[in-house]
């Protein structure tokens, strides 16, 4: 690329980063609920190409501008091709093509990284500085060892996971931490004086967090959760996960967290469309070090729409069907045995 063609790329992307950089530097001034406080009412979403942990592509938190809109391009480009009609004249794919997914209308992982601090981010994960889940040696196993399980345990109902059962969202969408996933990333905030509700497009999980004391003893599925502002920011603390839902996985692979973590959240309004979402899981019976992230939430242009997922979804007759049919073939490993 020539000396010219460069300096405006860094040109026009520092435009495009200008307005969130500028926003989430501070002096921001939020609107006010009718108590006063910081007003975070609204649709709000963190579709992004970033996730939680980095991937081995990107060597550092920021991403050189000029690598992001390159990688960015070849995202729209590949959506767009994927919303193309299927050539009806193209014949049967050979042996081994890789023909794609199917319904790929639904999938809302979006087109770009996302901008925080006036970077393009390559892991929400900030700490450790190299963005990955810092396990410690048996957290890593019990991780794996959960994961296993979940491939390969076909017994009944109870044994799949809580998001197959569409008890909560898979990819830890609920949280808390929140984390955003291929589709369905959208998140209603509703606030009074003495509560904040966030209402999870994926799926249909509601959490209900009282502002000040509350009963802590009650293990939920998305902890126990209790907020407190902290000036212009929101502090929410949770602790008192279910151990039955511990592992925040199976379609993603998220994390896992014990019934002894506890998470921090901070939500501060920093513009009129972004969210700044911080959070810190401190869980020593996993992790060498607490963990921190930095994410955005942006306002959404639309509302969140209904799941319809729901406890006794038609797919885990046909999944435990299959099973049996596996067992009498003799074949236990099924995710080896499916690869």
């Amino acid at each position: 690329m020539s000396p010219i063609r460069f300096t405006a790329t860094a040109i026009a992307a520092a435009l495009l980063l200008a307005p969130a950089a500028l926003a989430q530097a501070g002096g921001y001034t939020p609107p006010r609920a009718a108590d006063g406080k910081p007003d975070l009412q609204g649709f709000w979403v963190n579709t992004s190409l970033t996730s939680l942990e980095r991937s081995g592509q990107f060597k550092e938190l920021a991403i050189p501008p000029e690598q992001a809109a390159k990688l960015e391009a070849g995202r729209a480009a590949a959506d767009a091709r994927s919303a193309l009609p299927t050539d009806p004249n193209s014949g049967a794919p050979t042996k081994g093509q890789d023909v794609g997914g199917y319904n790929s209308f639904y999938v809302d992982a979006g087109t770009h990284y996302a901008t925080i601090k006036g970077e393009k981010r390559s892991s929400w994960i900030v700490d450790p500085p190299n963005g990955k889940i810092p396990y410690t040696p048996s957290g890593r196993k019990a991780f794996d060892d959960g994961l296993h399980f979940v491939r390969n345990t076909f017994d009944g109902p109870e044994t799949r996971p809580m998001a197959e059962r569409c008890l909560v969202g898979f990819g830890s969408t609920g949280g808390p931490p929140m984390i955003n996933v291929m589709y369905n990333n959208t998140y209603q905030f509703v606030q009074t004086g003495d509560y904040v509700l966030i209402n999870v497009e994926m799926n249909h999980d509601a959490r209900i967090i009282p502002l000040g004391e509350s009963n802590t003893e009650v293990y939920q599925w998305l902890g126990r959760s209790k907020g407190r502002w902290d000036g212009d920011t929101l502090v929410v603390e949770t602790t008192n996960f279910n151990p039955g839902e511990s592992l925040r996985t199976f379609f993603s692979a998220s994390y896992l967290l014990s019934a002894d973590a506890h998470v921090t959240e901070r939500f501060t309004r920093v513009s009129d469309t972004e969210i700044l979402y911080e959070f810190t899981v401190n869980d020593p019976k996993l992790f060498t070090q607490p963990w921190k992230a930095e994410m955005v939430f942006n306002r959404s242009p639309k509302p969140a729409y209904e799941y319809a997922c729901h406890e006794g979804n038609h797919a885990l007759p046909g999944i435990l069907a299959g099973a049996r049919v596996n067992d009498t073939l003799g074949l236990t490993n099924y995710a080896e045995e499916s690869e």
